[in-house]
């Protein structure tokens, strides 16, 4: 294996710890892994994978990031891909003043704004990873479609190994056009999730549906072609604008968890629905899917994971039979 090392500066300020842990939601996360100080994933790009270690070597008012590579050798072209890939995953060329300049101007949202300042919009590595997250996620609570997911990728994704580990890539869609529904069983996904899953797989595998070119579309047009595709409705459609496509007004407000969150954010007494929490957020367009980050961090510094670096989990057994009502 070799390793090669490149720097970035990302526009300030800038947080790798709040980043990573807006994008990977939950500790046990085996795609997107951070122990505290450095964030890693693999990557399977065309040349082969390789493994990317990013941590952060300057503060967050003049941050620089160091970036290590392992599994090819440094060169233009590898190096062009990564720092693409990491523009994505951590939206390091992301510029949110006009963001903290509205905040500045509200006590409630700045002192949100300040609290987790830093962290900057993550997406998914490809708008297909978004859907499968967001398609794995449907209904079920945040530690189980992590749970399953993991599967996934320990079962399907590419492997790398480095060092006496093993990691693996999020599956792509032809690592996963292979498969027939039915296989998807024992990692936990229900029949229609498995049916939905492998159909998006095929067809973007097949050229069929080109979902990196929903960036093309309005809002209102991507999120009509992705509620055309099988098992995707309204709230996966905006969680893919959000995560996949980087549309940071969106809010997904189908998300029952991310109402509850705004609900006590704002201290209100009625419950909201869909319509109530586009009115709600309204003032402050055209940030709401910044808000909707900031309360994910919100919750996640309450359960104590922003605190630590939390373990990293084995991918385990892709095998392993999980019974439950996903």
């Amino acid at each position: 294996m070799r390793r090669n090392v490149f720097f970035l500066e990302p526009v300030p300020p800038f947080r790798l710890d709040l980043t990573v842990w807006t994008l990977r939601r939950r500790p046990d996360n085996v795609v997107d892994r951070w122990d505290g100080h450095t964030y890693r994933r693999v990557l399977p790009l065309l040349g082969g994978p390789v493994e990317i270690s990013v941590t952060q070597v300057e503060p967050p008012e003049m941050p620089r990031l160091r970036v290590s590579v392992d599994g090819q050798p440094l060169h233009s072209g590898l190096k062009a891909a990564v720092t693409s890939a990491l523009e994505r995953l951590l939206g390091v060329r992301i510029d949110l003043a006009g963001f903290y300049r509205l905040a500045a101007r509200e006590k409630q949202l700045g002192h949100l704004a300040r609290r987790f300042q830093g962290m900057k919009p993550p997406r998914y590595a490809t708008v297909f990873e978004s859907a499968i997250v967001g398609v794995a996620s449907q209904q079920v609570s945040r530690t189980v479609s992590i749970l399953v997911l993991n599967r996934l990728t320990a079962g399907y994704g590419t492997e790398f190994h480095a060092h006496g580990t093993t990691a693996h890539a999020f599956p792509r869609p032809e690592d996963l056009a292979r498969l027939v529904p039915a296989e998807l069983r024992p990692l936990g996904f229900s029949r229609q999730k498995e049916r939905a899953i492998c159909e998006l797989a095929q067809s973007v595998a097949g050229e069929s549906v080109d979902l990196e070119g929903l960036a093309a579309l309005s809002d209102e047009a991507a999120i009509e072609h992705l509620c055309s595709l099988r098992g995707v409705g309204r709230w996966t459609a905006e969680y893919v604008l959000l995560r996949g496509l980087g549309r940071t007004q969106i809010f997904p407000g189908d998300d029952v968890g991310a109402r509850n969150n705004l609900k006590r954010w704002l201290r209100l007494e009625r419950p909201l629905d869909y319509e109530a929490v586009h009115r709600t957020l309204e003032r402050w367009h055209p940030y709401a899917g910044l808000i909707y980050f900031h309360m994910l961090l919100d919750r996640l510094a309450e359960a104590g994971f922003l605190q630590s670096g939390a373990p990293q989990p084995r991918t385990g057994n892709a095998n392993h039979t999980y019974k439950s009502k996903v």
